[in-house]
């Protein structure tokens, strides 16, 4: 009974195993060749004439699909394609988008650099891609607004943000060739590809936009998009928003627009660069016409008034003052600014579209005393000749004033690396005291060579042997050289005192290490200025020196406020900047030497062709002339000097290296017209200031202990017995560093001229 059963369901289920359709056959063969039957299945075997096992013959005939199943098909398939897959990616981009409150949108806008007073302007930064200065509605004349609609989106108040007649509108225009007709994209299209979007033709941003024109206009009022709109589309001539193209095209606000007006830039929103009026006035003119018919056709201006609009007059380019571009002088202290900020982590986004009130260390006085100083003093002159001046105040590194050219975008001088002439001498004077030597060391002044280069003074100078201090107010070539050669490592000690009072290490436009030959040691001629130091640096080294000692970094920026009142950067008053922002004073040089080396300065400005200060004001200056070559010519004039209370340098000299004349054809020395600027810009700077004191020198003055009072003139302090009556100096003519514990020999190279070399 077992066996029976089994056997009638297997029985069954071959049954069943046969195949009833070629469907079923074509399945049961398949099945077939993934799994034999088992031999005992008969129906499964059909014996061939070798008597093998076969597999059974197969059925690939099928029945043709029918018509309408196979539209069926494609209909699902182009469903599935063109409406589910774009319907649900519509829904993800729509849920995902975040629209932000028309308030909180932030556009490009103007930063503005001010003076240290808080109210001068001296210029602004207009961000790459706009200077946008947003405007209400309210301040939109309606016939411009509607000028507006008509030029580009005429349905805008009852589309839903986006518009699929204009769409094929649009490609009905390109097929014909048509240019005047509106465009495929409605305001809010636009707007939302301006000011989210970028304008990348792809489809998924076509998508996004489309998307977000949408959502934004279910969550804007028309009026928040069209006002948003106006104040950040491209009108040309530089200009974005419409307060920007109302100056550029008409030199008024957008509230005085007329109709006619209004409606030139409506039309140049489609493609201002062609449109343009100074190239392509018929073109817009033809566009114009068309702007005002649209109005005509929407209903908002009657044909009548249509005739009767005349097309207006245009300010010309170069009539329009352009306030923005700082292609003055100011330009030069704007790109400052920048490096400045973008140092101090203020980002691009921030600098365009947060409004900045920068706050600079720019004395406005100062800096007018340095732009008149300079065109009263250069205007005579030949063109050819160019200046630098920068001012800087000792007690914080702030500079007060600058000045790099007349091109605010063009080469800065005041950052150019120049050759200094004496005007390094006096980093010598700090040299020498470190090493001990007094000023009242004796120094010979008679001409002498070295590696077969003849050192002279100019015209023949000489006072014999005199002291440093005589020396440096006479600016002695051949006494100065010598002092370098008799101190230990001269040049680099020179150099190392350089360095210590401000001379930066390395300095754009310099390959190396600046002050060094190929970035090894320097050569004596160090200290006649031989090597490529900014005006900027000097007038900062200097400052360390007015300071007794005391260097405070160069700086520009004093405080940054955003639109919204964010403080993004204050360095405080002089007397609280401290912090990370601007590190206190470095004390680099010792005060006594510093005081002593500004006692030795303070006679050569009155010395200097009388050129003291006004009111008996106290200064310490230098002067400075480098030579063209090997020529007699001279090509870098140089008067550096200060007051305990701004720094100021001023460079003469050419774009090309060539000799430099005045009008008259004489020279220029650095007492001459460099100095004049100098004395005339501090003079009118300081006018009306406190005269201030220099710090009292230490104990025994600059000339040793044995030093009687000076008696009238605060300058006869500097000035020790006359060279005619040192018939027995006192200290040796030149100064022998002191002994280290194997002291090297000593050999005479010239009269009275003796050179430490190796044993």
């Amino acid at each position: 009974m077992i066996v029976s059963s089994i056997g009638k369901r297997r029985g069954k289920r071959n049954a069943r195993s046969k195949p009833s359709s070629p469907l079923h056959a074509s399945v049961a063969g398949f099945t077939a060749r993934r799994r034999p039957p088992r031999p005992r299945d008969r129906n499964a075997l059909t014996p061939g004439k070798s008597g093998a096992e076969t597999t059974p013959t197969l059925n690939h005939d099928r029945p043709p699909r029918s018509r309408a199943e196979r539209f069926r098909r494609l209909a699902l398939a182009l469903f599935i394609l063109f409406v589910a897959t774009p319907s649900l990616l519509f829904v993800l981009v729509y849920w995902s988008a975040e629209i932000p409150d028309p308030t909180a949108v932030q556009t490009n806008q103007i930063a503005t650099i001010l003076a240290s007073d808080g109210t001068t302007v001296i210029a602004k930064v207009v961000p790459p891609d706009g200077n946008r200065t947003p405007v209400p509605l309210s301040q939109v004349p309606e016939p411009v607004r509607n000028a507006v609609l008509s030029a580009e989106d005429r349905d805008f108040y009852t589309n839903p943000g986006y518009s699929t007649s204009g769409f094929l509108r649009a490609g009905r225009d390109n097929l014909l060739g048509k240019d005047n007709a509106g465009g495929g994209s409605t305001i809010t299209q636009q707007y939302v590809k301006n000011a989210f979007l970028g304008s990348e033709r792809t489809l998924t941003r076509k998508m996004r936009e489309l998307i977000i024109a949408a959502k934004m206009a279910r969550q804007w009022s028309k009026d928040d998009i069209l006002a948003a709109y106006l104040n950040t589309i491209f009108y040309g001539r530089g200009s974005y928003g419409i307060a920007a193209a109302s100056k550029a095209y008409f030199d008024k606000p957008p509230a005085q627009l007329t109709l006619a007006e209004g409606a030139v830039l409506a039309a140049l929103i489609r493609t201002p660069s062609i449109l343009d009026p100074e190239t392509h006035l018929p073109d817009l003119k033809a566009r114009w016409q068309y702007v005002l018919d649209g109005m005509v056709e929407m209903g908002v201006l009657a044909p009548g008034d249509r005739d009767a609009t005349v097309f207006p007059r245009i300010v010309p380019i170069v009539d329009l003052p352009d306030q923005d571009a700082a292609r003055g002088p100011e330009g030069l202290i704007r790109t400052q600014v920048l490096r400045e900020l973008r140092a101090s982590g203020i980002s691009e986004r921030e600098l365009n579209t947060g409004a900045l009130q920068i706050t600079t260390t720019i004395d406005a006085r100062a800096q007018q005393a340095a732009l008149t100083a300079l065109q009263d003093r250069l205007g005579p002159q030949p063109p050819y000749l160019r200046g630098a001046v920068v001012s800087i105040d000792p007690r914080s590194g702030a500079v007060r004033a600058y000045y790099g050219g007349e091109d605010g975008i063009g080469y800065d001088f005041a950052q150019a690396p120049l050759q200094t002439g004496s005007a390094f001498k006096v980093f010598a004077v700090i040299a020498a005291q470190q090493q001990s030597i007094p000023l009242t060391r004796v120094l010979d002044s008679s001409p002498l060579s070295d590696r077969g280069t003849r050192i002279t003074n100019v015209d023949g100078e000489s006072c014999g042997k005199c002291s440093m201090a005589e020396s440096l107010k006479r600016s002695l070539n051949t006494s100065f050289y010598r002092l370098t050669m008799s101190m230990f490592d001269g040049p680099q000690a020179i150099a190392d005192a350089a360095h210590k009072a401000g001379i930066p290490e390395e300095i754009p436009g310099v390959a190396g290490k600046t002050l060094s030959e190929d970035g090894g040691s320097p050569l004596n001629g160090i200290v006649l200025g031989q090597y490529l130091v900014r005006p900027i640096d000097m007038a900062s080294a200097y400052a360390t020196i007015a300071a007794s000692g005391m260097y405070h970094q160069p700086y520009f920026v004093q405080r940054v406020v955003a639109g919204d009142g964010r403080v993004l950067l204050d360095r405080g008053a002089p007397e609280q900047q401290v912090g990370d922002q601007l590190p206190p004073g470095e004390q680099r040089i010792k005060p006594a030497v510093a005081q002593n080396t500004i006692a030795a300065m303070m006679p050569i400005a009155a010395y200097s062709n009388g050129h003291a200060l006004a009111d008996n004001r106290p200064s310490a200056a230098k002067t400075g002339t480098t030579q063209l070559g090997t020529s007699d010519e001279n090509k870098d004039a140089w008067m550096i000097g200060f007051t305990p209370s701004l720094s100021t340098a001023v460079w003469i000299g050419s774009e090309q290296s060539q000799p430099i004349h005045t009008a008259r054809g004489a020279d220029i020395y650095g007492s001459g017209l460099p100095a004049d600027i100098w004395k005339q810009m501090m003079d009118d700077a300081l006018a009306g200031t406190p005269v201030e004191q220099f710090p009292t020198a230490p104990a025994g003055g600059p000339f040793g202990g044995n030093q009687q009072k000076p008696s009238g003139n605060p300058y006869d302090i500097l000035n020790p017995n006359p060279p005619q009556q040192q018939e027995q100096p006192q200290e040796p003519s030149i100064a022998i560093p002191p002994a280290p514990p194997e002291p090297p020999r000593q050999v005479e190279i010239f009269p009275g001229l003796s050179v430490p070399v190796p044993r």
